[in-house]
């Protein structure tokens, strides 16, 4: 098929490549110049495993083309995918003026059927006002059908997530149109959901908003284990193994981050709001989150005796491994707290640090070796779980410490293994 993605993000350019492995002849633009230059040399603008090969593989094969000029793609192509980005607004609410832009913008263009679909998570009721903009622009109603069909990626997974993904979601009031993209991905799944395009719009914040709500759960029993004395590991082992709970997402820590989570769930609350619905639970959701963070930070205090005159070497800045995204990651509430406070802190991540020196502050020190980073720190913090991390020498971790103290914000390691290797080890319940 012929498609044209418009915006190269995360969720854009996974797509749009993912998408030209597939077979189809791919347009991906952008309004960034740069960026669009970047990728025409072959080179991805963002860290994802396995995105770079296969950007590579498409450019050279031709099925894979980028330009800055929605208008001189959408005529070639019959599907459109918006993924432009839809950033949190002071209020919470999803800000869609990119994605109102963009659709403004190659309104003009259409001179043929296409189809046009929303990838970017928008609040319900955004595909009925893409067609009202559609039919503003003066644009012909047999000429366009919206569809709503989210995206379920992870990062650091996200080709993998897309090759070998668990369901698609589709969602119109135009059955050729839903037809036409299941088309598109029975090269991948027969798992379809095909439904109407509120519900379908819904399904994305529903999801997330779930998943997020499972997080802080555990974190409120891992808060709850400290206190009695359990251990929050194997609690969620055994909660896991209930088939109509699952083991996934039930990682005890300093909370979730990322460019999903945090976005999402306070636009489902602005949602719920503006529908005259108060979301409570969600609410809660939200709040614990926060709060799991500062109750790390009391933890690395009341370990190392305060911060004021501390060094502290921090391993991790990402809010999650195999990425360099930094939004909403805990770093960028515990570092600066622990700089206020009077500490210093010398960092450490394997791919994230270009992007933490625009976000953290000036004080902020960075060591390009992990060993390095430890050197007469009075302990060392996890806020990522780098796999990296697991493969280490904890003879040189405590060789390098000033005290041999871990406060583990992601429960990386065993408690029972770090004190037998003379650690202090301090984790999130456990």
């Amino acid at each position: 098929m012929k498609i044209t993605v418009i915006g190269t993000g995360y969720v854009g350019l996974v797509t749009a490549t993912c998408f030209a492995e597939l077979g189809n002849s791919v347009y991906g633009v952008d309004v960034d110049q740069a960026k669009i230059e970047k990728l025409k040399s072959g080179e991805s603008p963002i860290y994802e495993p396995g995105l770079n090969d296969l950007l590579k593989k498409n450019l050279k094969e031709g099925r894979l083309v980028f330009t800055i000029n929605a208008k001189e793609a959408v005529p070639k192509t019959d599907i459109v995918y918006l993924a432009v980005g839809t950033p949190q607004d002071e209020d919470g609410s999803a800000d869609l003026q990119y994605l109102v832009a963009a659709v403004k913008y190659f309104a003009p263009a259409i001179d043929h059927r296409i189809v046009i679909v929303n990838k970017s998570t928008v609040p319900v009721g955004t595909g009925n006002y893409v067609k009202r903009i559609m039919l503003e622009a003066g644009v012909k109603e047999e000429l366009f059908a919206v569809v709503s069909n989210p995206e379920f990626l992870r990062e650091g997974s996200a080709v993998a997530d897309f090759m070998n993904t668990e369901r698609v979601v589709i969602g119109s009031d135009d059955n050729s149109a839903i037809e036409l993209i299941s088309k598109l991905y029975e090269p991948l799944t027969h798992n379809i959901i095909k439904t109407d395009i509120l519900s379908s719009e819904m399904i994305k914040y529903a999801s997330n908003a779930f998943l997020a709500t499972k997080i802080s759960f555990i974190n409120e029993i891992a808060n709850l284990c400290d206190k009695v004395g359990a251990n929050v590991r194997e609690v969620a082992y055994g909660m896991g193994l209930d088939s109509r709970i699952g083991e996934k997402f039930l990682n005890a820590g300093i909370g979730y981050g990322g460019s999903c989570f945090p976005k999402d769930t306070l636009a489902l609350i602005d949602i719920a709001k503006k529908a005259e619905y108060d979301f409570k639970i969600l609410k809660e959701v939200v709040n614990v989150n926060k709060l799991q963070r500062k109750i790390y930070c009391d933890k690395i205090a009341f370990a190392a005796g305060g911060l004021k005159g501390k060094k502290f070497a921090v391993w991790g800045l990402a809010f999650k491994d195999n990425t360099d995204d930094m939004r909403e990651a805990p770093s960028l509430d515990i570092v600066p707290f622990l700089i206020k406070e009077g500490a210093e802190v010398k960092c450490y991540d394997p791919i994230a640090e270009e992007n933490a020196r625009r976000l953290l502050p000036e004080k902020t020190l960075y060591c390009s070796d992990m060993y390095a980073c430890l050197d007469g720190a009075d302990a060392l913090l996890i806020l990522t779980d780098w796999k990296e991390f697991k493969q280490v020498n904890f003879e040189e971790i405590k060789k390098r410490l000033k005290t041999p103290l871990i406060v583990d914000g992601r429960n990386f390691y065993k408690r029972k293994e770090m004190e037998e290797t003379g650690f202090r080890y301090i984790g999130m319940g456990i």
